[in-house]
């Protein structure tokens, strides 16, 4: 393994760092292996699903899954440079394959897939984010933009029942509000992975509601983000000293 760090976190978004850093990486796993969640895995996913990863990258993950009987698997990521090389490298497992394509602009035709897969991917569109609380208002567009997107997969080629399953080290708090929203048509499911450190497997599933809980808390973040809009459109007040009019706030 040969892991360049880059020289800002806001390198993770960008094509040209992973395009330059796959070029002499062998293999890299986010998080943790395969082993710590294939529990996990197996629970969601049978052996004849096909399953669709986005932002695959140089995980062994696919790979392992392979081995383990999840042999259906189409691989892909906006790096062609990882692409050619993974595609090569894992050759021998014929019935995987590997396509260049940006999650942002997925198309396959309908009812392809039985599972969305992706493993820190959309984390690494976050990593400016310094505040779990208040994420971005750019941030909150970029993840709503990829998860329409995912929904558009779950509308159009994901079978009836299929299931978005996202890891992630996010904590809950801060990323279930982005996925729990009753437009996307799913569900969301969370289990903790790890000892000393935590990381996150989350599943949507298509055709459920938001839970009870799910949905009021989504009613809830919408109603602070119409307060937020409201006390910003409230015009500044100027504070005049020397003069008794500041008692009143105003400036004559």
């Amino acid at each position: 393994m040969n892991m360049d760090l880059p020289a800002s976190n806001l390198d993770y978004r960008e094509q040209s760092y992973w395009d330059e850093r796959y070029t002499s990486e062998d293999s890299y796993d986010w998080f943790s292996g395969y082993t710590s969640f294939k529990h996990l895995l197996k629970a969601d996913i049978q052996a004849h699903h096909r399953i669709l990863t986005l932002g695959c990258g140089n995980s062994p993950m696919s790979a392992e899954m392979y081995r383990d009987g999840f042999h259906h698997i189409v691989n892909t990521d906006f790096s062609s440079i990882v692409i050619d090389k993974m595609s090569k490298k894992h050759s021998d497992m014929i019935e995987m394959s590997w396509q260049v394509m940006d999650m942002c602009n997925i198309e396959f035709p309908e009812a392809s897939f039985d599972i969305v897969l992706e493993k820190g991917t959309i984390d690494a569109l976050m990593v400016q984010e310094r505040d779990p609380w208040n994420v971005s208002e750019e941030t909150c567009q970029k993840i709503d933009s990829i998860l329409n997107q995912v929904m558009f997969i779950v509308s159009h080629i994901l079978k009836p029942g299929g299931k978005f399953i996202s890891i992630t080290f996010s904590q809950t708090h801060f990323r279930k509000p982005l996925y729990a929203r009753s437009r996307y048509n799913w569900d969301v499911q969370v289990s903790t992975v790890g000892d000393a450190f935590h990381f996150f497997y989350m599943v949507m599933e298509k055709g459920r509601e938001l839970s009870e809980k799910d949905r009021l808390k989504e009613v809830e973040l919408e109603r602070r983000k119409l307060c937020q809009v409201s006390c910003e459109n409230i015009p500044t007040v100027f504070i005049v000293e020397d003069t008794e009019d500041f008692a009143l706030g105003i400036e004559l």
